[in-house]
């Protein structure tokens, strides 16, 4: 009887090592095409940090929408602007108090052709190309940015028969850097993660021509209770994952930073 209790007396205090083990979780994380290269490192130091597995999905924000609407089991979202996050807030999908600002995006007009693009745009107004890229206006916020430039420039009409659509910033990115079009408008992200291979043309959009790419995250009612969606929330924020955002070229909202 006693070799019986202290074996189960062993047991118990092995049990007791286990919680921070048991404790790790899979999460299912919807990434804005624009921030695909940064989380992709971000990732890497948050599981190794904290033990929990993110399951990452690339897309459009307006097609996450969609599909979190019709019960896709996504538990955070990092969208590619406020609107979505605050919609899904106010339609009861996700929780008011863990949408904040994770990044501050820039738009760039990019050719793999390096001496396309000058650095005041004038390429636009010249129109001496066949085609321009740019994300769907309704389904990626970086599109809309697209259009609204076009349109605070006065070249959306004219410009418009040789417009070819990506479903998401990352597809108007592959038009790009594969030549199926000339030129076209991507995420400054996207130009940063080239490094210093890059060898292509760009124009930094003045932010006074669009809408400010304010990112915000939001962790949906899927995963209230679990605290590595709260855990990745708090990450996003903290100095590693906020230097790697800074060297992809992002904003940050130092309301949100902390240590």
């Amino acid at each position: 009887m006693k070799k019986l209790l202290s074996m189960l007396t062993i047991g118990a205090s092995l049990v007791a090592l286990v919680p921070q083990a048991a404790s790790a979780d899979t999460l299912a994380v919807a990434v804005a095409a624009n921030f695909s290269a940064p989380m992709q490192k971000i990732a890497s130091g948050f599981e190794a940090a904290t033990g929990h597995t993110l399951q990452i999905a690339v897309g459009s924000t307006g097609r996450f929408y969609a599909q979190i609407q019709n019960g896709a089991p996504f538990d955070v979202l990092l969208a590619a602007d406020t609107t979505t996050p605050e919609k899904l807030v106010n339609e009861g999908l996700a929780l008011a108090e863990s949408r904040q600002t994770y990044a501050i995006g820039t738009l760039m007009l990019y050719s793999q052709n390096p001496s396309l693009v000058d650095n005041q745009g004038e390429v636009l107004k010249k129109g001496d190309f066949s085609k321009i890229a740019l994300a769907d206006p309704k389904l990626a916020p970086y599109g809309k940015a697209a259009l609204q430039t076009l349109e605070a420039l006065g070249l959306a009409k004219t410009l418009e028969p040789k417009f070819v659509y990506g479903e998401s910033i990352g597809q108007a990115w592959q038009f790009v850097v594969t030549e199926n079009a000339a030129l076209g408008f991507v995420a400054g992200s996207q130009v940063a993660s080239l490094g210093k291979e890059a060898a292509g043309s760009h124009w930094v959009i003045p932010q006074h021509l669009y809408t400010p790419l304010r990112q915000d995250m939001v962790i949906l009612n899927r995963a209230k209770d679990n605290q590595a969606a709260r855990a990745l929330v708090k990450w996003l924020h903290g100095t590693e994952a906020l230097g790697i955002i800074k060297s992809f070229g992002y904003g940050i909202d130092t309301a949100t930073a902390h240590p």
